[in-house]
């Protein structure tokens, strides 16, 4: 059950990265920030110890950034002025843990300022959270660029905390997701 809980998981986030294939790689950083990955998984690794629920968080954060639009970190902006942002929407008030990617981004910009967006520091930080529970491990391609725009009213599409399963499965079908998906990914 774990297993095809983790392998339907990697495959979701695979199918989002693909949709950016033509613009990202895995060797982005190779040149800019060669440690960035290393510092990602420890700063995971360590909020993981001081919280267990921490993988759960990151994993379902990078879920919601993706299916608003796109994987560009706009889940992570705050509200400013009349415009509320992703993460105040009704479906992102449960979303917890962004002082993690806070803290990790602090860590990558200590080593490589201005080099490494937001959005991948989410994707890679989602990723190092199933390997490092023990699920599967995947090459991340980067190069994605944060996102500049964040509208709650957008995550209407999400579904939403208090769903109950036959609301769960209609907005997962709408969207093309079976109830392995759904299962997977909540």
């Amino acid at each position: 059950m774990a297993a095809t809980y983790l392998t339907l998981v990697t495959f979701f986030l695979f199918s989002l990265i693909l949709g950016y294939s033509n613009a990202l790689s895995v060797d982005y950083y190779h040149q800019t920030c060669p440690m960035v990955e290393s510092t990602i998984q420890e700063a995971v690794k360590k909020a993981m110890m001081n919280d267990n629920t921490v993988p759960a968080a990151l994993l379902r954060m990078h879920f919601h950034d993706c299916f608003v639009r796109g994987c560009d970190a706009s889940v992570l902006l705050n509200t400013k002025g009349k415009n509320k942002a992703e993460k105040d929407g009704p479906p992102n008030i449960s979303l917890h843990a962004f002082y993690v990617i806070d803290n990790t981004k602090m860590e990558v910009e200590a080593q490589c300022p201005g080099v490494v967006s937001c959005a991948d520091i989410l994707a890679l930080a989602a990723r190092d959270a199933v390997s490092l529970t023990g699920g599967p491990t995947w090459e991340v391609p980067k190069g994605r660029k944060d996102g500049r725009i964040s509208k709650a009213t957008e995550t209407r599409q999400l579904p939403a905390p208090t769903f109950n399963i036959s609301q769960l499965q209609q907005s997962f079908s709408q969207r093309g997701l079976s109830m392995d998906d759904l299962v997977a990914l909540s």
